[in-house]
């Protein structure tokens, strides 16, 4: 969260001084931090998926096939 403030305030402090460089590369700092916001996001909300226990036996590897 700390990283979305400062690159918000960075657009916005750039934009206002004329320095589009600088607040072009925030700004694109800003949209990745807000999709990677977002995924985790999501991911916490799906929860834990399911993981087998001790009891369920490894799944066979496929058979060869000749060639």
């Amino acid at each position: 969260m700390w990283g979305l403030v400062w690159a918000i305030f960075g657009t916005a402090a750039f934009a206002l001084v004329g320095r589009p460089g600088w607040a072009a590369a925030c700004g694109v700092l800003w949209l990745v931090i807000t999709v990677d916001m977002t995924v985790i996001l999501k991911h916490i909300r799906e929860g834990p998926h399911y993981q087998p226990g001790r009891d369920v036996p490894p799944y066979r590897p496929p058979e060869s096939r000749p060639r």
